[in-house]
């Protein structure tokens, strides 16, 4: 097709599709440039200007949106008509039980593994009754992440938001089984939303984020690198505080308030779970028979746990390692504030490296931890996709690979078995990689920098989901 003939909206796509490529300034020895250089143009060989424009329609964003999500419903459609539930979800509907029907309220009358804003989408799905939870959490998901491509493509306007929008949706369906069953598959969209939503709207942003942070932790992470760097971190923190202020006098109405932190105690507790990337050199000694070495099953919280000479030792010291990772990262940060340096650019790759570093150094893992990465990297690539190709690749790497792990060789994996071992360890090693590209990308901006003596840090990331670059 023509480009003269081509819609505005795809233009500037086509336009960015035929643009050279140029070496990246970020984290990529030349091997690696190569290698991503010999993706993309895979990739572009195979999306000629009619594919982009077919891609970049719309009506074509909307019928994969809904095409994903009636697979999505046809799968669920046995359990839905049942009455009964999937994943986590059968926990979540004896908590909302407990809470409706016996007024046993988790994170109130007994302390909780969640933050108390978690109760909000787990009661919301039980209103119309138990029988019908799984299709209430299945349209909830779905309505978010209607949302997350509506925001992300501006409501169809911005041609670069497409690609965002269908990376997301690639990545929804890929990590599905863990995403429609679990409170990230809700937490994920809205960190999506309030990042694109920052520069325009910073009380809605703050709002979005904030909530989710309530619900899941892990978003605490991308907050924490809004009121770092952000023009808008008066807004963000304000609007934050005030509603934290709210949900705590909330709980301390209901006379729940000493349980208000309880999942930060009760995280803190737990020994090396299978799936965390520091537990793999015990996952294979495990493997190899080492009769001092076990993966078991804790009863009490129905996890999967490792335990081995220095594992405990391990255990205690992680949760120190992760903070001393994390101030690291706000260290670098805060010089690239002073520096001026791209503000989007470092809010993005410091969230990235913040909720890497949440995952790397942490004792505890789940399948579901990949959705923490998600967000980032598709508003990312909605701003400059070859700053952030490597990140996209890895994040289709480890999510392949996830589901992979689970639920298909969950049970090999718990058994011991060495291919399945093998997977997770590539997985984890991968997670390593994305952790390291992050920081190496954040060092290499501040460095680029000029140092501006006598200037102040009043330039922050005022758009972080900004057009350009």
């Amino acid at each position: 097709m023509d480009a003269s003939r081509q819609p505005a909206c795809h233009l500037e796509f086509l336009r960015w599709r035929q643009a050279p490529l140029r070496v990246s300034t970020f984290a990529e020895v030349s091997t690696v440039s190569q290698l991503l250089d010999r993706a993309d143009r895979r990739l572009f060989r195979a999306l000629t200007p009619a594919r982009l424009a077919w891609f970049h329609s719309p009506r074509t964003l909307v019928l994969g949106f809904v095409a994903i999500h009636v697979v999505f419903l046809l799968v669920l459609l046995p359990t839905i008509l049942t009455g009964n539930v999937l994943g986590d979800l059968p926990l979540y509907r004896t908590w909302a039980e407990n809470g409706l029907v016996h007024h046993l309220w988790q994170g109130i009358d007994v302390e909780w593994v969640y933050p108390i804003g978690a109760i909000v989408p787990i009661a919301f799905a039980a209103l119309a009754g138990p029988l019908l939870y799984q299709l209430l959490w299945f349209l909830m998901t779905m309505s978010l992440n209607a949302i997350a491509v509506a925001v992300l493509t501006d409501r169809g306007r911005d041609a670069r938001g497409y690609r965002a929008a269908w990376l997301w949706l690639l990545l929804s369906f890929v990590l599905s089984p863990v995403g429609l069953l679990r409170l990230e598959g809700l937490t994920a969209p809205l960190v999506i939303t309030g990042l694109v939503l920052l520069a325009r709207r910073p009380i809605v942003a703050a709002t979005l984020l904030t909530a989710a942070t309530w619900i899941k932790v892990w978003p605490a992470a991308v907050m924490l690198a809004v009121v770092t760097v952000s023009s808008r971190r008066k807004v963000v923190a304000v609007t934050g505080a005030v509603m934290s202020a709210g949900v705590a006098l909330m709980v301390w109405a209901a006379g729940g308030i000493r349980f208000l932190t309880g999942f930060v105690t009760m995280q803190s507790d737990r020994a090396l779970q299978l799936e965390a990337p520091v537990t793999t050199p015990w996952v294979w000694l495990a493997v190899s028979g080492r009769p001092d070495t076990a993966i078991y099953q804790n009863y009490a919280i129905a996890t999967r746990e490792v335990a081995g000479p220095g594992t405990a030792a391990v255990a205690e010291v992680m949760t120190p390692l992760m903070f001393l990772m994390i101030a690291a990262v706000l260290t670098l940060m805060l010089v690239g504030l002073r520096r001026r340096s791209d503000p989007a650019l470092l809010l993005l790759l410091g969230s990235l490296a913040l909720v890497g570093s949440f995952i790397v150094f942490n004792k505890v893992g789940s399948p579901q931890y990949m959705l923490w990465l998600v967000p980032i990297v598709v508003v990312g690539a909605s701003r400059a996709w070859r700053q952030w190709r490597a990140p996209v690749y890895l994040m289709l790497g480890i999510s392949v690979l996830t589901t992979l792990i689970f639920p298909v060789f969950y049970l090999p994996l718990v058994d011991g078995d060495p291919f399945a071992v093998l997977l997770l360890t590539v997985r984890n090693a991968l997670l390593v990689v994305m952790l390291g590209w992050s920081v190496l990308a954040l060092a290499g901006l501040v460095r680029s920098t000029p140092r501006a003596p006598g200037l102040g840090a009043r330039s922050g990331a005022r758009t972080v989901a900004a057009r350009h670059g």
